[in-house]
């Protein structure tokens, strides 16, 4: 494996080099999820689509909690790869393995045992509740494998690879398309085959990765003696990556509460948001690859002794990622039906996906500053107020927000949709007011 410098050359050329990578790993990522609903769209019910729509957010969360907590790994080992120091960052690596082996056993036990109890939380439609569970219980049963699956592409982006988690990925989106038209298509078996499908890939994706990762050159040596818990490198993880697990934790408790709320509208609007949530994950793949590539850039450079270089980095990131912005603004508000359209052939689901869009629009307007700004947090060591923007956003202003115009806008999904927009304004406020404090106050 070549390890990529990000402390030397030109700032734009070796983000985006390392970015685009990263961007067609999450456009798979995103392919892999869409999938699922996309094909239980075509092949099944309403209540199949609503319980792939309420069961993955679950899911979704935890999965988003696995990756944001590994972050600790992708910036220490940044910042041991900026220090020239490859025997520390095999360690990091080691102690991280087990720490996450730890963590995928957790959430088995919570989501096999509890899977009635979390869609009871969410209010799944009375029509889709036994399948809601089904989903969530099959996912929760392969936690272990997802979390191996999420924590392999964490490492290698802290190395300076993000080549090998695309290859990762798009091994397990081609397995996770053949297992829904499978299970699904075929075998009638609507959400649990998609579960299914999902689990089974992704198990697919861990073992050729681990064979690709044995027989690939890594910049150091990594023996078995490096599979210990050594309390200095478990506490550098967990400084870094905890703040940041907790904010994506209680943002995706926001978000579950919105899905709360409109499910309790009716299984259409459920499944119409559902819907829409897959599209956003594509609308907001160029700065969602910034931050994640911005974090790893940061780190380097932050470790190297170079903060300038990493300041530029923000800018650049910020610039291109607006434009992207403006493009994906234009198409979700004026045309979310055709987008929708892809994911299901029922027209009320599809209105409905359509005016929970165009909120969205909005937003991708803005998180081009947002998601970049957390990007450099991150990798900046600065993840206590990454995690304070995000809890201020999700609980003084995205769920208020939500109640506000649930009680008040007729059940608009427009409106209801309008709490995320809302929120990401004070976060862009929050980070622009802490910036020019670090600058004042900080060397960094």
């Amino acid at each position: 494996m070549k390890n990529n410098d990000f402390t030397e050359g030109a700032i734009l050329p070796k983000l985006l080099e390392f970015m685009l990578p990263v961007l067609f790993a999450m456009f798979l990522q995103a392919m892999y999820g869409a999938v699922d609903l996309l094909i239980v769209g075509q092949f099944s019910t309403t209540a199949d689509v609503s319980g792939v729509a309420t069961g993955s957010q679950i899911v979704m969360t935890l999965t988003n909690l696995i990756v944001s907590f590994s972050m600790g790994i992708t910036v220490a080992v940044g910042q041991k790869t900026g220090q020239k120091r490859p025997e520390e960052a095999a360690q990091t690596i080691g102690t991280g393995l087990l720490i996450f082996a730890l963590t995928g056993a957790a959430f088995t036990v919570i989501t096999v045992p509890g899977a009635a109890g979390l869609a009871a939380v969410m209010q799944a439609p009375e029509e889709a509740f036994d399948v809601t569970v089904s989903y969530i219980r099959i996912c929760g049963a392969g936690f272990l494998i997802i979390t191996a699956y999420n924590l392999l592409g964490s490492i290698f982006r802290g190395l300076g690879d993000s080549k090998t988690p695309l290859i990762a990925v798009g091994i397990a989106c081609a397995f996770n398309i053949a297992g829904d038209l499978l299970f699904v298509a075929v075998l009638g078996m609507g959400a649990v085959g998609a579960a299914l499908a999902t689990v089974i890939a992704q198990l697919i994706s861990v073992i050729i990765s681990f064979i690709i990762i044995c027989r690939t050159k890594l910049p150091f040596e990594f023996h078995r003696s490096n599979l210990k818990m050594k309390k200095l490198y478990a506490f550098t993880i967990f400084r870094i990556g905890a703040p940041i697990a907790l904010q994506d934790l209680l943002v995706g408790i926001s978000f579950l509460v919105m899905t709360a709320i409109v499910n309790q509208i009716g299984v259409t609007a459920s499944a119409g948001v559902g819907v829409a949530s897959k599209v956003c994950n594509f609308i907001m793949l160029v700065p969602a690859a910034f931050m994640q590539s911005m974090s790893a850039f940061v780190a380097q450079n932050r470790g190297a002794g170079l903060p300038g270089r990493a300041k530029k980095a923000l800018r650049s990131g910020i610039a291109v990622s607006f434009a992207f912005g403006v493009v994906m603004f234009v198409l979700t508000f004026f045309r979310g039906d055709l987008l929708a359209g892809i994911f299901s052939n029922q027209p009320d689901t599809v209105a409905d996906a359509w005016e929970y869009l165009k909120a969205y629009a909005i937003d991708c307007l803005m998180t081009c500053f947002l998601f970049c700004f957390i990007g450099y947090y991150n990798g900046m060591e600065k993840t206590k107020f990454v995690m304070a923007q995000g809890i201020c956003g999700a609980f003084l202003v995205r769920i208020p927000v939500a109640f506000l115009m649930q009680n008040t806008g007729g059940g608009s999904l427009f409106l209801i949709g309008l709490a995320t927009p809302c929120s990401t304004i004070v976060q862009i406020i929050m980070c622009f007011a802490a910036y020019a404090y670090f600058r004042k106050h900080d060397n960094n």
